[in-house]
């Protein structure tokens, strides 16, 4: 199976390589999403090691079922070869109503044809009013390629 773009990365397609995970994220579907990663993809989330794509599917959906009208933004930040480097934001809330946002950096690798081997990502959370949200929902066509500030 081939999952273009593939690398070596040009930051054109290293950004589209980022707008296509952005897009699948935000479907909440951890099925769809597993499909960007190979069967044996190695992963570091927070302080969490999942291996292997039916590992990823669980540990998605358990992040899903707590993570409520999650909403995220990715922007590319480097790239080189087969390695892109993201920052990223994502916006929810839990069961109790608590509204949070997380800010983080991702670390990918990828195989020749376009599945992600490899993802380390480390996150941290600030927990937010229901009225400070300013990510609802995917990204619209009109803000691709803008960036988000940090705050």
């Amino acid at each position: 199976m081939s999952r273009p773009p593939l690398p070596p990365f040009d930051e054109q397609t290293a950004a589209q390589k980022v707008q296509a995970a952005e897009d699948a994220w935000n479907t909440c579907d951890p099925e769809r999403v597993a499909l960007a990663y190979t069967t044996d993809s190695v992963w570091r989330n927070r302080d969490r090691f999942v291996t292997g794509r039916d590992a990823i599917v669980a540990f998605l959906g358990e992040k899903w079922s707590r993570e409520l009208d999650y909403a995220l933004r990715k922007e590319l930040w480097s790239f080189h070869g087969n390695r892109i480097a993201v920052r990223f934001q994502y916006e929810c809330h839990d069961a109790d109503g608590q509204y949070w946002r997380s800010y983080g950096n991702e670390l990918w690798e990828f195989t020749e044809d376009g599945l992600m081997r490899r993802r380390e990502a480390s996150i941290n959370d600030v927990p937010i009013t229901e009225a400070e949200r300013r990510i609802l929902g995917p990204r619209p066509e009109s803000e691709r390629g803008v960036l988000l500030p940090i705050q």
